[in-house]
């Protein structure tokens, strides 16, 4: 019989059996007609979803029962994280157990699965495509790069050459002058004896026919020049010049040519994506229109200080010519401790466990100081320690000097095992004129207050150079002089201004944002309620200074 001329069977709705179907609730899996399904959805304890008949999805496949196997499962026992079929519910093995329809369950289930195929859809995935372009960017980029180095170094070499190539053709010169003027002097002394020896040939004959003619008148009136020849003509006595090459250094030699710096292959820790529903992040703070100076450490002694450490709200410490010294806000002394070689301290830091790190640069070293027993972590040789800070990856940054003091660099030290180093831009230019002090933003960040330069000087945590920050204008035209350097919750870079008499506060990007005046400030640090410790260099003082809002 043709298929559309057979007889068809009517679908009747599931609940009143009488009237043809209409709709179709996904959640029950159950078929309504028009009558019932406004009864149906009008049943709030569930979350229902009805559609077309002809839109329903394909019926759901129960679960079999592991222990019932005739059985399906149509409830989702919570507390065992299991479906179970009706069996299993009667005979108590569930009683007390909190239970929830298996397609109720189901239909949660599934849109907590659209909800992660749509965060992967959106947000993922397309970062980590952009994360592939990046890397294949660089990669592109690589091939440029070092052909620049190459080529850098290839202009260096000719430089070498021709400079070689001069002192070659300047000494060959040097002796060819010398050997001609040699040669003129024994071109010299070789006239002089062969006129004698002209002379002398001819008095010979004389004599000999003198003395064959036996003539009287003749004999009598020879004179003698014997005399005139017994001494020979001077003799010309000549050093012969030596061409002594001096020994090659290799290592001085590599030195002079110019320094390349190691390649630094670091791991970064991407951005975490956030999920949809946020994450927390620091508090807000603005900066105060005028701040206020909520506590000043007045010392004793006359030593200057040069540098400050935050160890809490109430605790700093502190280095001068002497010694290094832990101090309250009500002046007293906690702490002191003497460096373990006895020179003076150039830099302190605290680190994140709450230990103290000094820089020796007398005698090139690094040193902790952990329940007043210091140890030596970092020893170097050609280079000077000078400035140290603590990053917040609990490593420390260490700037530098080299022993002639035309380098600085800034390296990462893990323990005592150097793992990064920053020098040099894109350019193979110098990133730093001279060591300062450095400070590690909270986004990672490097920031150094480069006086040489008159700038503060950030590089991110590759070391590729982000900006230079050359001062903001003043009523005076001397030239900016950056001295201590912090960073702050909020990412400001807060730096001093030793001789005109201000902190300037930066945004992360290196955009002047405010003036703090305070006379004389040299170093500073933050503690973790963003209350800026300065160090007045001249007046033996450490100011306390809020500059942050306190709400948020």
């Amino acid at each position: 019989m043709h298929p559309r001329r057979s007889a068809q069977k009517v679908l009747l709705c599931d609940l009143c059996k009488t009237v043809p179907l209409q709709s179709h609730c996904e959640l029950c899996n159950i078929n309504l007609c028009v009558n019932c399904m406004g009864k149906h959805i009008s049943d709030l304890s569930k979350r229902h979803n009805v559609v077309h008949y002809f839109y329903r999805k394909s019926t759901p496949n129960y679960p079999k029962c592991p222990k019932h196997a005739e059985k399906h499962c149509e409830v989702h026992c919570e507390k065992c994280v299991i479906p179970v079929c009706s069996l299993c519910v009667s005979s108590g093995q569930h009683e007390g157990h909190k239970k929830s329809d298996i397609l109720e369950n189901l239909s949660v289930k599934t849109q907590v699965l659209q909800k992660d195929l749509e965060e992967l859809e959106t947000r993922i995935y397309p970062r980590y495509l952009e994360s592939l372009s990046d890397v294949q960017t660089e990669k592109a980029e690589v091939k440029t790069n070092y052909g620049k180095l190459t080529t850098a170094v290839d202009q260096e070499g000719e430089v070498w050459h021709r400079e070689i190539t001069a002192i070659v053709n300047q000494r060959k010169s040097y002796i060819e002058e010398m050997k001609n003027k040699h040669l003129s002097t024994l071109n010299k002394n070789t006239k002089e004896i062969t006129q004698n020896i002209t002379e002398l040939k001819q008095i010979i004959s004389d004599l000999k026919s003198l003395l064959n003619s036996y003539d009287f008148s003749l004999t009598s009136r020879y004179k003698s020049r014997n005399s005139e020849f017994r001494t020979l003509p001077a003799k010309i006595g000549v050093t012969l010049p030596i061409f002594s090459p001096l020994k090659i250094n290799k290592d001085q030699l590599n030195e002079m040519f110019g320094s390349l710096s190691s390649l630094s292959i670091n791991t970064e820790n991407s951005d975490t994506m956030k999920s949809p529903e946020g994450a927390s992040s620091p508090p807000v703070k603005t900066l105060l229109d005028e701040p206020l100076l909520t506590a000043t450490i007045k010392l004793e002694y006359e030593d200057k200080m040069y540098s400050v450490s935050c160890l809490s709200e109430e605790e700093v410490w502190t280095c001068d010519n002497n010694k290094m010294k832990l101090l309250n806000l009500q002046n007293k002394l906690l702490i002191s401790v003497q460096t373990k070689s006895g020179n003076a301290p150039t830099d302190i830091a605290v680190t994140r466990d709450g230990n103290l790190v000094y820089t020796d640069t007398d005698n090139k070293t690094v040193n902790l100081v952990k329940n007043k027993q210091i140890q030596t972590v970092i020893r170097l040789q050609g280079w000077v320690p000078q400035f140290v800070c603590s990053a917040l990856s609990d490593n420390l940054l260490v700037i530098m000097d080299s022993d002639d003091r035309e380098q600085s660099k800034v390296v990462r030290y893990s323990g005592s095992t150097e793992t990064q180093t920053i020098q040099f831009d894109d350019y193979c230019r110098p990133l730093y004129s001279s060591a300062g002090y450095i400070s590690e933003n909270r986004n990672l960040d490097i920031c150094v207050a480069d006086r040489g330069a008159n700038a503060v000087v950030v590089v991110n945590q590759s070391g590729k150079l982000r900006f230079r920050y050359a001062g903001h204008p003043l009523s005076t035209h001397e030239p900016f002089k950056p001295v201590g350097i912090t960073t702050d919750s909020q990412s400001h870079i807060l730096t001093a201004d030793h001789f005109h008499h201000f902190i300037h506060i930066l945004d992360q990007d290196g955009q002047f944002l405010r003036y703090i005046r305070c006379t004389y400030p040299w170093s500073l640090c933050v503690d973790i309620r963003d209350n800026l410790f300065v160090v007045k260099y001249v007046s033996h003082a450490v100011d306390k200074i809020q500059y942050l809002s306190t709400q948020c």
